[in-house]
């Protein structure tokens, strides 16, 4: 990535954070910014996250407030109930298409973006970018067993970055007490296609 490149990060919140957790570290958002700046001409960093809309307290909240006031563009929605086949209770909260959106209204203005998600779904949304000449980097994992990215979006980015060998730059300090709540990481988790147990997803909003 040239250092002029009009770079985008856009990441996908509920991918990042179980990437992460998987690794056993915390994503330091305010060093994760810094680096990209490093790299190239920052126009956006974009995060992604769904939102427990009938809880009174979700701890997610205070993160995203702290990025909305910190370099980052928050976009939220809120996450909707249904019943599957079996009769259990899901919570769906996919963000891909507000991603996709966001990525193809600036494919004429940026040189290159950065996706944090393993998602092999957003492959489709890499090939278009590519075919408007922007270069796209993923971050995500093959250290952890199974591999948190999948095979076709790996293979499909000009650039793969492992989060692991990232660790060192963008993890939190382990001996820092995270005195603010905001910077803690987002507690939600979905599967690769960002669909938990309704049950489990209340108990993971700590």
């Amino acid at each position: 990535m040239s250092p002029s490149a009009r770079t985008a990060l856009f990441i996908d919140g509920a991918n990042l954070y179980a990437t992460a957790r998987a690794l056993g570290f915390d994503i330091d958002y305010r060093r994760l910014l810094r680096e990209f700046q490093d790299r190239g001409t920052l126009l956006r960093a974009f995060y992604y996250t769904a939102i427990v809309e009938d809880q009174e307290y979700t701890s997610i909240r205070p993160l995203v407030d702290w990025l909305d006031y910190n370099g980052y563009t928050v976009v939220t929605k809120p996450t909707k109930e249904f019943v599957d086949a079996g009769g259990r209770r899901k919570v769906k909260g996919s963000m891909s298409i507000e991603l996709a959106v966001n990525a193809m209204e600036l494919a004429d203005r940026i040189d290159a973006m950065v996706l944090f998600s393993g998602d092999g779904d957003f492959r489709p949304l890499l090939k278009a970018m590519q075919r408007r000449g922007v270069h796209v980097t993923v971050v995500s994992t093959l250290a952890t067993q199974p591999a948190m990215v999948a095979d076709e979006l790996r293979r499909q980015a000009d650039v793969f970055l492992d989060l692991a060998e990232l660790k060192p730059k963008l993890g939190r300090d382990p001996a820092e007490r995270p005195a603010q709540r905001e910077i803690r990481q987002q507690p939600l988790q979905f599967s690769s296609r960002a669909t938990v147990n309704g049950n489990e997803l209340a108990k993971q909003n700590s």
